[in-house]
């Protein structure tokens, strides 16, 4: 457990610089803000890097650090512009950087180890392993999942080595964040890539909104969160306004201050603020009922009118002048309850002839502080002055610019490496030839399967959940998506007893899967959960010791030709992965087979069970590329992935017959292609 201070940092939202204001003047610690670039709130007004230069002269001068979020997912065209945007972000001060996409992290590692990482909860770490990973790679902080009890919270706070910081307020996403693909795989807009729809806001099954939850407040839980060791307590709203920054800010700061939970009255104000049918503690008290909401009439009158009473802050500086004949000008200023102080030299005053300079008259000039952050009072100026000599007012003006300058960018870094360009390296990552791999999310089919279909299929992973029941053993599991610090005792059991059985491989959805699969002796295959865009990502999981990469699922089929890897190919991609059992909540636990969410257009997402209770809500519609099997085979997919779900016997022996003849989806099926929203 890694902590600054005795107390958790509080970290605010800002979407402008209005925002970040309000939070600064609130008492914040730290302000994350979106560049223009590569943010995971691409519809926020975000930060062009002129105002990100501001906006870190602003919060250093207070004592307030500012990190800046790069945590989209990355094509390999775009990240060595992302590269560069670091290494503008690092030139200005920008305290660290908050990411997801794994072959950023390890580009900037490469090129700017000087730089602080922050691995965004897009990187989906759920435990110590996954933080320790993602601190090898880089990161000093990991964003923890939002799913967390207290205690999986504090057990991975104290087990790992970078800071953990955790959401306290805001917006709850109702799948782990990093593994929602509804928005792209059905809307076409990627959350992933900062373009999210919401469609968890939507109504399903008629007119309910099972999907969309309350927002979060841990107002309640201040005292424990300071004895769990989190490093850094995060409110989400880089989309909210300035009143509701401050309002949430100031209450928070207070609570903290005061090691205290919230009174009545503050959930008050904090629900006038922003809510959705009030708050929800669930994810941290385990405690998983009641957990939907919508923004109701009644929520939106209440925020209606919400201001706070702030302006907009100046440190306060004293200053030292010095105008001497024959000698350079000189100013000092000092920042008050700092350390911080700059001393510049500007013109050499001449003799008068006419008006030579006064005392109030030079502390008149010096005090206009003008378009800065900083405040200078006349009688806060000391003033040595020779008798009988001039400056003109223009040099007076720059010595004073000149020292404000210096003073508001003290201490950010001044030299920089070169940005690398470097492509990533070329290896070849299929040691052993997978061939055409399955994953089926019900164990049960495939052990319907006749002999001849299964022939046909070169690996197989089934959940590593039912290793002691599987009546034969395949080559491969697939390790639960979800696996917290309670938990692992059971995953490393589940996986002795794989190894023991002879299951060779193991596929594996985040960096922490990695090593637990490494440990028990599997080899490790990465999952479509990896989110692997970009080349630079492949090749660090394969530095990480993975076997072969499965390609992200937002990935049409020229940019998987390109990049070289595996493709899903067949099957119901999952879109949502849920904490909360909606199966038990919506359908009753005897429709663990049969349930789905309906939409508005009638289409149909199935929800299976995963490990734990937890669920997953597949597609509508099936991705099928088996027509164009020649196309993928002459462009240069290396690997073809099928995924099994809901189908019966009949039905997935006939896919794979289709895609193995190149034969195009019955007309009565609804399917999709490889990387798009369109249908047939």
């Amino acid at each position: 457990m890694r902590r600054r201070s005795n107390l958790p940092e509080l970290l605010a939202p800002a979407g402008d610089f209005e925002c970040l204001i309000a939070a600064v003047c609130a008492g914040a610690d730290a302000v994350y803000i979106g560049a223009r670039e590569f943010s995971a709130r691409a519809y926020a007004k975000n930060f062009d890097i002129f105002e990100i230069d501001r906006a870190v002269r602003y919060c250093h001068l207070f004592g307030v650090r500012l990190y800046v979020t790069v945590n989209t997912l990355l094509t390999t065209a775009e990240l060595p512009r992302a590269v560069s945007l670091a290494h503008e972000l690092y030139a200005l001060g920008v305290d660290a950087l908050i990411v997801s996409d794994i072959g950023l992290v390890a580009e900037l590692k490469r090129t700017l180890p000087e730089l602080e990482l922050h691995a965004s909860t897009q990187m989906s770490v759920h435990n110590s392993v996954g933080a320790d990973a993602a601190y090898r790679m880089g990161c000093s902080r990991v964003v923890l999942a939002r799913e967390l009890t207290l205690g999986d919270m504090t057990l991975a706070t104290e087990r790992s080595l970078p800071e953990t910081e955790v959401f306290v307020h805001g917006a709850l996403c109702v799948s782990h964040s990093g593994q929602c693909l509804f928005s792209s795989l059905v809307g076409g807009r990627s959350g992933n890539r900062g373009e999210c729809a919401q469609p968890c806001r939507l109504n399903y099954n008629g007119d309910n909104y099972p999907l969309s939850l309350k927002d979060l407040s841990l107002a309640g839980h201040i005292p424990k969160l300071i004895s769990s060791g989190v490093a850094s307590l995060k409110i989400e709203g880089r989309m909210k306004a300035p009143g509701y920054v401050y309002t949430v800010t100031r209450i928070y700061r207070a609570l903290l201050d005061g090691g205290r939970s919230a009174t009545e009255n503050e959930m008050k104000l904090l629900e006038r603020a922003f809510s959705r049918s009030g708050f929800t503690d669930g994810y941290l008290t385990g405690r998983l009922g009641g957990m939907t909401g919508t923004r109701k009439e009644s929520d939106i009158a209440a925020s209606r009118g919400i201001t706070a009473e702030y302006s907009e802050m100046r440190a306060t500086v004293a200053a030292h002048a010095s105008f001497r004949l024959g000698e350079p000008s000189r100013l000092t200023l000092m920042l008050r309850g700092t350390d911080r102080s700059v001393t510049v030299t500007g013109d050499v005053p001449g003799t008068a002839e006419k008006h030579p300079l006064t005392v109030e008259e030079l502390a008149v000039r010096l005090s206009k502080m003008g378009n800065t952050f900083l405040s200078l009072a006349k009688e806060d100026i000391e003033i040595e002055l020779d008798e009988g000599i001039n400056l003109s007012p223009a040099a007076i003006n720059a010595l004073r610019r000149l020292a404000a300058e210096e003073l508001e960018t003290l201490g950010r870094p001044r030299t920089l490496p070169t940005p690398s360009q470097t492509a990533p390296k070329e290896r070849s990552e299929h040691r052993l030839p997978l061939g055409i791999t399955a994953e089926f999310l019900v164990p049960e089919l495939y052990f319907s399967l006749n002999n001849a279909t299964r022939a046909r299929l070169d690996t197989v992973f089934l959940p590593l959940a039912g290793i002691e029941e599987y009546e034969s053993v395949t080559d491969g599991v697939a390790l639960p998506p979800v696996v917290t610090d309670s938990e692992l005792d059971e995953l490393r059991r589940l996986l002795r007893i794989a190894k023991e059985k002879g299951v060779k491989y193991a596929l594996v959805g985040n960096i922490g899967a990695i090593e637990e699969a490494c440990r028990a002796g599997l080899v490790p295959v990465s999952s479509f959960r990896m989110n692997i865009m970009n080349s630079y990502a492949k090749s660090a999981l394969l530095d990480m010791g993975v076997h072969d990469v499965t390609l992200s699922a937002e990935l049409g089929a020229p940019a998987v030709s390109q990049m070289g890897g595996r493709a899903i190919v067949y099957g119901r991609i999952p879109l949502m992965l849920t904490e909360r059992c909606f199966i038990s909540e919506n359908f009753g636990c005897d429709s663990c087979k049969s349930a789905a969410f309906s939409d508005r257009r009638r289409e149909k997402f199935p929800v299976i069970r995963e490990w734990k209770h937890r669920n997953l809500i597949l597609n509508s519609r099936v991705t099928y590329m088996g027509d164009k099997r020649a196309q993928l085979v002459r462009r240069g997919t290396v690997g073809e992935h099928f995924i099994f779900s809901t189908e019966t016997r009949s039905e997935a022996e006939a896919a794979i017959s289709a895609y193995m003849s190149g034969a195009s989806m019955p007309e009565n099926i609804l399917y999709r292609r490889m990387g798009k929203r369109e249908a047939n």
